[in-house]
């Protein structure tokens, strides 16, 4: 009777217990970044546009500060008197439109994203600080906030760059100190709400330090705002340093700026629109890909906020 049943359990398939498997929360992630279509189309648009202002050199048919005064103002190539030599024209001094835009693009990205770098940390530091602490810290970043919100930015901006010359790092510096308010607003917000969370009045409870609990529980946790609003302040730096060169206050010549370009050539605005028109579409392109990822992102992380 032994042997049988042996001879039964050694015969007898083994089964293994079902293990029900669904995707894993990065796999879910992805699928939703691939499926929003507006934060593909901005993320694309914005890679192309940095690989063409990284590879500037290599793509730009000419100098950007070359002068040709025997070809001035030549028109793009799709004009009748246009040539393929200087695909998208020259502009008042002979300069290659083409090869000038690339390197503004530089120009243009190098702005927003220094700017938005310097304005994120003092934004953040005040905005987590107002939040977690709270009595006397809240009270003098809400009235710091207040006091920034009564500046009006261009303004503000303007005489700055006025009193201290246009420089790319004036300018530079001069956006990074003004645009710091959204993301203390948008970080005070975010801290306020997490740090009654379970998890954070645990840490306090185990004795963990006020560093640890800011880096550790806090500051992993406004990642996915925080990442936003960079997006957002990075075109809003990119379009007020346009709007400063343009004026004459901002980047200032033979510097390939696009803001600048524009301001070149709106003398020639009813002779020659497309001198206005090829830098002012390529700011509204640049800033629609920001906008776009940015929106995109917060559809992402944050679903439950958008209907």
């Amino acid at each position: 009777m032994t042997n049988t049943t042996e001879t039964i359990h050694a015969v007898a398939p083994k089964v293994e217990p079902e293990v029900l498997s669904g995707p894993t929360p990065r796999q879910i992630l992805v699928t939703k970044v691939l499926g929003h279509k507006g934060l593909m189309f901005g993320a694309i648009v914005l890679l192309v546009i940095f690989l063409m202002a990284l590879f500037a050199p290599l793509l730009a048919p000419y100098d950007p500060y070359h002068q040709d005064l025997m070809h001035r103002i030549v028109p793009p190539v799709w004009d009748a008197k246009g040539s393929w030599d200087n695909i998208l024209g020259t502009d008042h001094l002979g300069r290659d439109y083409l090869s000038r835009l690339l390197y503004g693009a530089r120009i243009s990205l190098a702005i927003g994203a220094i700017a938005a770098l310097i304005s994120g940390i003092i934004g953040t530091s005040m905005g987590v600080a107002a939040g977690y602490f709270g009595g006397r810290v809240d009270s003098c970043v809400t009235f710091l906030i207040n006091v920034r919100l009564a500046m009006p930015v261009v303004l503000v901006a303007l005489a700055v760059v006025a009193l201290f010359g246009g420089s790319l790092e004036v300018v530079i510096t001069v956006l990074g100190l003004l645009l710091w308010d959204r993301f203390a607003v948008v970080m005070r917000s975010a801290t306020l709400q997490l740090r009654s969370m379970e998890y954070v009045t645990a840490a306090k409870a185990i004795g963990c330090s006020t560093k640890r609990i800011l880096f550790s529980e806090i500051m992993p946790n406004i990642t996915n705002s925080l990442i936003v609003i960079v997006t957002l302040e990075m075109a809003h730096a990119i379009l007020l340093e346009a709007a400063l060169s343009f004026l004459g206050l901002g980047v200032q010549p033979p510097t390939p700026s696009w803001g600048l370009m524009v301001s070149e050539g709106k003398q020639m605005l009813l002779f020659q629109p497309w001198m206005i028109a090829i830098p002012g579409v390529a700011l509204f392109i640049l800033v629609l890909a920001i906008n776009l990822l940015g929106d995109g992102l917060r559809d992402v992380s944050a679903p439950e906020n958008r209907n």
